[in-house]
């Protein structure tokens, strides 16, 4: 009798209020349309992020006067141009550079095997030959798995060729009309919802304005980041600098855990090119600051107005939706954190003696 009280106490104190019982039921309705539908819908969904992303230039360019379509054709041309020079230009470059890394692997492998040489015959009693050959063997394998995975993926890829051809096609078309009739298809998404929405609004108006200015800013530092990698390690001469720099500008997706990440291919690139040099050194060096700078100026600026969330939360999230949704959970990790961190300030709950419904943004006002 007493968990029966106990649960039914809880479910009073937050459920009490049908605003609360109508937002549940449309977020459950909404992550199991993204869990079961999330592969059929994925061109959708894609281009519902591009177009969530584009709507604040459109919006930028409205308010300097000019017409909305004026507006959605110069930023959708603008798109078309840069996924047009992705495809063309960047990713024949970073492919390029991905199959002379692979090729130039072998080579590698017998250069640790020559500093695991001089290792053992400096440190004889460190370092025997069984661990050099055990850890050679284990390399062998790694590299062998890894290059079978590489063969089976792309052997996948020319299996999903028509799938990549219909999300060039597809996606574009609907990140379009998604930009053009925003407003009409609004309307009719909120047809759809009860008449009385006070919470929803509540929580939407929070999460608008910190989504938008969290993803926007990830793109533009994922930019930032990786053409000032690429520049610094073109000025050192490395090689692989394009490939190199995707690496570092995609690890800003994950908070703290990305930064490390990169740091292994970049000391290992720089290693094998350099050697344990001076260069090395300022290569290593240069890369530090690269990050610091990253972390203690460009973050601060691009999400100073994101909502502060403790660090074991943000990894957390990452490791909670990127296992359920990959790429794309790692991306929207630290919204999803924040979501949830919306909905628990602005959920309605009973208190007092008179049971009434209150918020907790109101309590804390």
């Amino acid at each position: 009798m007493k968990m029966k009280e106990v649960l039914r106490t809880w479910a009073e104190r937050y459920f009490s209020d049908e605003e609360a019982v109508v937002l549940l039921l449309v977020l459950i309705l909404g992550f199991a349309i993204v869990i079961w539908l999330g592969k059929m819908l994925a061109p959708f969904f894609t281009a519902l992020i591009i177009a969530f992303l584009l709507q604040g230039i459109v919006g930028w360019l409205e308010r300097r006067g000019i017409p909305r379509l004026l507006s959605v054709l110069t930023v959708f041309l603008i798109f078309m141009g840069t996924l047009l020079a992705l495809a063309l230009v960047v990713m024949p470059l970073v492919w390029n550079q991905l199959v002379e890394l692979v090729q130039e692997t072998p080579r590698m492998f017998a250069r640790v095997q020559q500093l695991l040489d001089g290792l053992q015959a400096r440190y004889p009693t460190l370092v025997t030959p069984d661990q050099i050959q055990a850890w050679i063997a284990t390399a062998g394998r790694e590299a062998t798995q890894l290059g079978q995975r590489a063969l089976t993926l792309s052997l996948a890829s020319l299996g999903n060729l028509l799938g990549l051809i219909i999300y060039l096609v597809l996606v574009p078309i609907l990140v379009f009309f998604l930009l053009k009739d925003r407003e009409s298809l609004t309307r009719f998404l909120l047809s759809l919802l009860p008449q009385k929405r006070t919470l929803m609004t509540v929580v939407w108006h929070e999460m608008d304005h910190q989504i938008a200015n969290y993803v926007r800013g990830k793109v533009i530092e994922i930019f930032i980041v990786g053409v000032a990698a690429y520049v610094t390690f073109w000025f050192f001469g490395l090689p692989y600098t394009a490939l190199l720099g995707l690496t570092v500008g995609l690890s800003v997706l994950v908070p703290y855990i990305g930064a490390a990440i990169a740091t292994i291919p970049v000391a290992a690139v720089a290693g094998f090119h350099f050697g344990i040099s001076d260069e090395f050194l300022y290569v290593i060096i240069a890369y530090g600051v690269l990050q610091a700078l990253d972390g203690n100026v460009l973050v601060p600026v691009l999400f100073s107005e994101a909502v502060n969330l403790h660090p074991v939360s943000i990894i957390l999230a990452v490791l909670f939706f990127g296992g359920i949704w990959g790429f794309w959970g790692i991306f929207f990790a630290i919204p999803l954190a924040t979501l949830m961190k919306a909905l628990v300030r602005a959920w309605p709950r009973t208190v007092g003696q008179r049971g009434q419904p209150v918020r907790q943004v109101d309590l804390e006002n």
